[in-house]
């Protein structure tokens, strides 16, 4: 190779790792300045989560992470304890790996009872116009859990044998959703429990 391709080559390799040291300290900076932001909104979004899947409860918050049976990850449960020190319910941070998208995290509200009172999408990012109906702004999907006891009402699309109406074209995330509530199930009846023991 001649010296002036070599120089020319060294030059290029120069410029290169130029833009790339600039643009990974750019981008460094930009998360360093938003990173707080970020996770305050994720903060503020859980709280409002929390609020609408235990509606009007007043007493004392207990949280704890439980990890589920046979997995690795564990999940966030705010046990939720009346003045008297009874059972209210809990609310609790579950997710799914079987989502369209590979993962998305829901906030279910249980009451003392195991039935659901609500529950609500923390993050998800699900193809627009089919999955992203798990968000109540986008259908009524979700409203089919309100009210329903996972010990007689099976969380499972009826395509598969359970009592869900899953959502046009979207089956995978209504499959999803059914395995990120009944993780949570499992979890509260876990506590529920352990509780009485």
């Amino acid at each position: 190779m001649s010296q002036k391709k070599e120089a020319s080559l060294l030059r290029l390799v120069v410029v290169l790792t130029s833009i790339a040291l600039v643009a990974g300290l750019a981008l460094t900076g930009v998360y360093a300045l938003t990173k707080e932001r970020i996770d305050n909104a994720q903060k503020a979004k859980k709280e409002q989560a929390l609020n609408l899947v235990l509606p009007d409860f007043k007493g004392t918050l207990i949280d704890t992470t439980v990890v589920p049976e046979g997995e690795k990850e564990g999940v966030l449960v705010h046990l939720a304890t009346q003045e008297d020190g009874t059972l209210y319910g809990a609310a609790i941070e579950t997710y799914t790996k079987k989502a369209f998208d590979g993962r998305f995290d829901l906030m279910v509200g249980f009451a003392a009872d195991g039935s659901i009172i609500n529950t609500e999408v923390i993050d998800a990012s699900e193809t627009p116009g089919l999955g992203d109906k798990i968000n109540k702004t986008k259908s009524d999907f979700a409203k089919q859990f309100n009210g329903q006891d996972p010990a007689t009402y099976k969380l499972s699309v009826k395509k598969d044998g359970g009592d869900v109406d899953a959502i046009t074209a979207a089956t995978i995330s209504s499959r999803a959703y059914c395995d990120a509530v009944q993780r949570a199930y499992n979890v509260f009846m876990k506590i529920k429990e352990e509780c009485h023991e």
